[in-house]
Formats: structure tokens, C-alpha cells, sequence
């Protein structure tokens, strides 16, 4: 009988080394987050794995997964641990080595596998490790497998079976990068700084967007799990900022930054100026929706509102739906409705056919990003963000807040500003106009201007994001109302980055 898991074991000693720790919050909404040794040892992973076999046989699909791992020092030791447990249930075992995440869910179509277990913290600080998971290519799951998973883990439920096996797939990153790259070369080139901070996708970033025609300049493409200058998180405005630097110093057409595991994409302009994911998306639906006709677009909480309110989208009769912030929300959303394409602000994109197979892949949203400009007819990603109308957006922000407390703040906040709208309450100076609670709340006043707060799904922390189409003084008010109403609970820290 394989051990309870528990809570909290102390280091270097024997019961660390010989029974299984896993700390309850790493289960989150859609996936798996840990600080590694501190909060899960091997043995967790292991009871992990076989948690993950055990639920997959509940669900009713076939015992068959596909499982990689990202760059860091820890990664591997932690896929082998996660595959003795999954071997244990029974699973058979495809993997695919050092990857990026989007490539383990181009191998469960590729090798026709239902299931997928990727080891991987994605931007996450060096430290923590995580799994991404899914048993229904393309999705992966949402809060009721991950609440399952978690009570087989915890209760030590396993359905131990044995008669699991193993196959590695040499070389499958050429298969993946073969996929991205059977389509017409870019009839004009671009010359592209593709940064990855350092994380998996240098590994295979530069290569693609070399494939399809661009000129690479590398920026932090060198694989470094210390993550030496700057998070590879393309929402960092420090990643950014590099980035700026080495599109006006090389006079680059456009910046791409890739995150951690290669599922995010941020782009910058040839002025060297960020140009937000939400506001991305916006530019590609145009683009998108002047190619397909009654495009439908699914769009995340945390995004600006030019999805509803711009005319050309309106013209070419576009249809866009607000849905909750998340990777496998989206994704599921995205799908379930049949949409084009799903944009969350993260970076996160999600394009079904033609463009895509309906997951997340940074590398597919570059190419996207390109092609757009192809047949731009010669103007400039600066042109084409220039064209839409002008709003001042903030970064995403994030306070720090327990794991434990997150969620009850924001209950708390939610219920805060429905009582102001009941009472006739001004936020910021102006009437409500809109309140949207499918994820956190979305504050929307009288003008147009909006403040989001909600938990962090897979950090703990909360994300603040504030919008106005009016002014960046309307901008900076929408902020100071939704932090004034933080602050008001202790257990809100600091902000990761503010405007």
C-alpha cells in the first residue's frame, strides 16, 4: 500500500526522503504548482502520477499519455518520478523528452494519444515546478478533474494495477517543427528579435521563425534554468524591455518573446513599443474576420474592450464572448463554441482550423503575428496598433496573497462593489455601468473605463488589470479604486509591478 501523502515533512530527514509530501494548494484551477522540496518531494510526484493514472481510468479513456519536461535543473528527475507513477496505474507511457509544452500537445495528435502530462512551472520563478494535464486532446482539464485528482492524491486512492510501459520518441521536436513549417514562406521579409529569456523555447523558437522567412535576431535564446537576466514571461515588463532595446538597436520589424514553456507569445513593435497580448488579438481578429466571415472570437476577463466596441471588427461582422481568465477555461470555451480563434491577454491564443488544432502554442501565435504582417501590404505592426482605437491599458499586476486567502478576498471584493452598484455608489467618480463576476469582477463606469480583480490561478497572488478609452488619468482613477478596496485587507502584499 503506498502511503498517505502529507502536508509539510521536514528536510533531510528520513521520513522526507521515504514518504510522499504534497502541499493541498498545489492543486489548482486547471493545473499543478509547487515550490519543489518544499511543498512536494519525489514520492509526491509519484503519487502524483499515480493520482493521474487512477483519475484517467475514472474518466473512461484509454490508459495512454504523453509526458515532457521543460529546462530546469529539476525537470527530468521530476518526469521520471511523475512516469514510475503512472507506470504503477497502468498508463502507457509516451515521452518525448525536453520539450515545450505546446509540442507535447502537437504528440497527442501526432501519435494519436487521448492524454497528456507535461512537467513544467511555465514562467513561474526558478524553484517551482508543475504539471500540465489533460485527457481530451485539446483540452486539458478545469476545476472538477483537478478537484478529483487532488482527493485521489490526498486520500492515497490509487488504482495500482501495474503493467504499464514505456516508449521514448527520439527526436520528436523535428516532427513538431516540420508541422509548423509545411506552409507558404513569407513573401516579405521580416527581420524578427526572437528572446525566450533563456527558457525551453530558445531551444526550438529561432529555428521556426527562420523556417518560415523571417531574419532571427536571438535574444536570451541560450537554455539557462537560473533564468540569469529576467523571468521568461512575456507580460514582464523587464522581458520587454529587453526586447525594445534590441528591436530599435537592430532596427527589427518586430520583437517576439516567448515564455518558459513556449505556450505564450508577447510581441513588440519596430518603435520598440510592447503592444499588450489583448490588443494583439484585436489586430489579428481583424485581420482574421476580413478572411472569415462571421468570425466568432473568445476573449478572457483581463482583455480590453475594443473586442465589442471596434468598428471594423463591427463591420466585418465580427462576435466576440468574454470569458473567464485561464488557459484551460479558454481553451475549453474556445472550443465548445466552435469559435475562430480565443485570445487571452496573458499571451495565451488559441486558434482552431484552420490556423491551429485548437490548444496553445506561442510559436503558432508568432507565426499568426507574421502572416498578419504579409499581408499588410506594407505597413508596419506600428501602423496596423495604430489604426485601432486608442485606449490606455495597464500591464497585468499582480499583489501578493496567500494561497489560502486569495479567493476570499476577492468573494469579498466582488461583494463590495454589487453593494455600491445597489446603492447607487460612484467608482472612480462615475456610476457603474457594467459589473461581469464570471471570474474575479470586472468593474465597467459610466465612460467606458473598467478595473479587473480576481486570484491568480497558478501563483499566489492576485491580478489587477485596468483599461480606459478616454484618457490614462481615467486609466490611473480606475486603479486607485480598485486598489483603495484591496488595501483594505492585510493579507494584500505587495505588486509585482505597478503603473
Amino acid at each position: 500500500m503506498f502511503p498517505k501523502p502529507k502536508s509539510v515533512l521536514a528536510p533531510n530527514t528520513y521520513a522526507y526522503e521515504s514518504e510522499p509530501m504534497v502541499k493541498a494548494t498545489g492543486f489548482r484551477e486547471y493545473d499543478a504548482r509547487w515550490l519543489f522540496g518544499k511543498e512536494i518531494n519525489l514520492m509526491g510526484i509519484q503519487a502524483l502520477g499515480m493520482g493521474l493514472g487512477t483519475l484517467i481510468g475514472e474518466l473512461g479513456q484509454k490508459k495512454e499519455i504523453v509526458t515532457g519536461h521543460d529546462f530546469r535543473s529539476y525537470s527530468s528527475s521530476i518526469k521520471y518520478a511523475l512516469i514510475s507513477g503512472l507506470l504503477a496505474s497502468g498508463c502507457k507511457v509516451h515521452d518525448i523528452g525536453l520539450c515545450m509544452t505546446p509540442m507535447a500537445y502537437f504528440a497527442q495528435f501526432e501519435l494519436d494519444v487521448p492524454c497528456v502530462a507535461m512537467v513544467t512551472a511555465s514562467h513561474n520563478d526558478n524553484g517551482w515546478t508543475g504539471v500540465k494535464m489533460g485527457a481530451n486532446r485539446p483540452l486539458t482539464f478545469g476545476p472538477d478533474e483537478m478537484t478529483r485528482l487532488k482527493e485521489i492524491v490526498l486520500d492515497a486512492a490509487f488504482a495500482t494495477r501495474g503493467g504499464g510501459s514505456y516508449e521514448f520518441h527520439d527526436n520528436f521536436p523535428a516532427r513538431y517543427i516540420a508541422d509548423l513549417t509545411k506552409r507558404p514562406k513569407l513573401k516579405r521579409k521580416l527581420k524578427a528579435v526572437v528572446a525566450c529569456g533563456n527558457g525551453t523555447a530558445g531551444a526550438f523558437a529561432p529555428q521556426v521563425m527562420e523556417a518560415i522567412g523571417c531574419e532571427v535576431i536571438p535574444l536570451d535564446t541560450e537554455l539557462d534554468h537560473s533564468f540569469p537576466k529576467y523571468n521568461p514571461n512575456p507580460e514582464d515588463m523587464k522581458m520587454l524591455h529587453a526586447i525594445r532595446d534590441a528591436v530599435l538597436e537592430n532596427k527589427a520589424d518586430l520583437g517576439l518573446g516567448f515564455d518558459g514553456d513556449g505556450d505564450r507569445c508577447g510581441v513588440v513593435d519596430s518603435t520598440g513599443e510592447e503592444i499588450f497580448a489583448d490588443k494583439v488579438g484585436v489586430m489579428l481578429a481583424r485581420d482574421m474576420s476580413a478572411i472569415h466571415k462571421d468570425a466568432h472570437f473568445v476573449v478572457d476577463v483581463k482583455s480590453t474592450g475594443l473586442f465589442v466596441t471596434d468598428p471594423v471588427l463591427q463591420q466585418q461582422g465580427a462576435r466576440a464572448t468574454y470569458w473567464k481568465t485561464g488557459h484551460s477555461y479558454m481553451k475549453r470555451r474556445t472550443h465548445e463554441l466552435g469559435a475562430l480563434a480565443g485570445f487571452e491577454k496573458s499571451g495565451h491564443f488559441f486558434f482552431n482550423a484552420p490556423m491551429g488544432r485548437g490548444y496553445d502554442d506561442g510559436l503558432i501565435s508568432a507565426i499568426a503575428v507574421c502572416e498578419m504582417l504579409d499581408r499588410a501590404a506594407g505597413k508596419s505592426l506600428a501602423d496596423l496598433k495604430n489604426a485601432l482605437p486608442k485606449t490606455w491599458s495597464s500591464p497585468t499586476m499582480s499583489p501578493h496573497c496567500a494561497d489560502e486567502a486569495k479567493y476570499g478576498i476577492v468573494d469579498s471584493v466582488v461583494k463590495h462593489f454589487e453593494a455600491a452598484r445597489a446603492n447607487g455608489d460612484k467608482v472612480a467618480g462615475q456610476p457603474i455601468r457594467d459589473l461581469v463576476t464570471v471570474n474575479g469582477i470586472r468593474v465597467t463606469a459610466q465612460d467606458g473605463s473598467w478595473g479587473l480583480v480576481r486570484a491568480s490561478s497558478n501563483k499566489p497572488e492576485l491580478v489587477v488589470v485596468v483599461e480606459s478609452p478616454v484618457s490614462e488619468q481615467r486609466m490611473r482613477d480606475m486603479f486607485e479604486a480598485m486598489d483603495s478596496v484591496l488595501r483594505t485587507h492585510p493579507e494584500v502584499g505587495e505588486y509585482n509591478q505597478k503603473i
